[in-house]
């Protein structure tokens, strides 16, 4: 059987088309994906996995030195979603609900990657079920899982701009929130990297309240989120940014301001701003030695050529 199947950063994959989770409906092939495999599991054997799970006792301690996972909890497909990754994708709440309350405390399982290293909370973010996203913290999941772009599920709510699943994720990681907000993706994007890129205002003013770094820089070229403001050309990012004390002068690992981005761009206002806020030598692009090398070039070549003329118009004066 062939079947399309797309991953949640929307890469178009084998027929181009895309499934959202839970829905008979297809989409044209967008950027993220929202479908880890859901076709791929046969009907039977799901509705085996679930017969397995009847008449399970829900233990009240594991002693880890003693823990063997139960026979389905081990089963995946072969995208490897397990019963619980399947059951948020298809939005079955009272399903995911029942298998999370009988992983309780079950790391092993409610950590389970698939193969783009996807575990149940990056799903629940990603399929916006913050209430989903709400019972794995409650059973004890990991927010600090990377997926295989490198994205916690908080860099994968911030890049989305959804506020419940920014909200779910803030409210009970309080003891881990610091070094989530620092954390970059394979990328090297901090949450308020992706947040600032995509125009989320409301969650790049609170990332910025909780305690992310304004000035963070990209480890590939040293932008910071003013100086992506720039680029997007995002004038109400600008101003959030500078009113919370962005700071105009930091530059590019290539030495470039914020301001001197501005040039050759759309956006005056935003130009005029900067400029107003941002030191004088950093205001104005450097004259390029480059463009200097290759005048002076040009200037010789049209003296050879000069000469070359005169030779040829008057033999004597060699």
């Amino acid at each position: 059987m062939t079947t399309s199947y797309t991953d949640y950063s929307r890469n178009m994959m084998m027929d181009g088309d895309i499934r959202m989770p839970g829905k008979d409906k297809l989409l044209q092939a967008t950027e993220d994906r929202t479908d880890s495999g859901l076709d791929s599991l046969r009907e039977e054997d799901y509705n085996n996995m679930l017969k397995d799970m009847q008449n399970l006792s829900i233990p009240m301690e594991q002693n880890i030195q003693d823990y063997e996972p139960e026979a389905w909890k081990m089963q995946a497909n072969e995208d490897g979603d397990t019963l619980l990754h399947l059951a948020i994708i298809h939005e079955d709440k009272e399903l995911a609900v029942e298998v999370i309350k009988r992983s309780y405390r079950d790391a092993f399982y409610l950590n389970r990657q698939n193969n783009l290293h996807q575990t149940p909370l990056h799903l629940a973010i990603i399929t916006d079920q913050p209430e989903i996203a709400a019972t794995l913290f409650e059973a004890g999941c990991d927010p600090e899982v990377r997926d295989y772009r490198g994205n916690t599920a908080l860099h994968i709510a911030c890049e989305k701009g959804s506020l419940h699943g920014v909200g779910v994720v803030v409210q009970n990681c309080k003891t881990r929130l610091s070094p989530l907000l620092q954390y970059t993706n394979y990328n090297g994007h901090t949450c308020l990297h992706l947040a600032s890129s995509n125009g989320f205002l409301a969650i790049v003013e609170d990332l910025i309240r909780l305690g992310a770094d304004i000035n963070a820089q990209e480890p590939c070229n040293g932008r910071t989120a003013l100086h992506m403001a720039v680029d997007k050309q995002n004038e109400a990012l600008m101003f959030l940014l500078l009113k919370y004390g962005a700071d105009v002068n930091r530059v590019t690992y290539q030495g470039y301001s914020a301001c001197q981005l501005t040039w050759g761009r759309s956006n005056l206002q935003i130009q005029q701003h900067l400029l107003a806020l941002t030191e004088t030598s950093l205001q104005y692009l450097p004259e390029s030695e480059d463009e200097d090398s290759s005048e002076s070039e040009s200037e010789a070549d049209d003296e050879y050529m000069y000469d070359d003329v005169c030779i040829s118009l008057c033999p004597r004066m060699v």
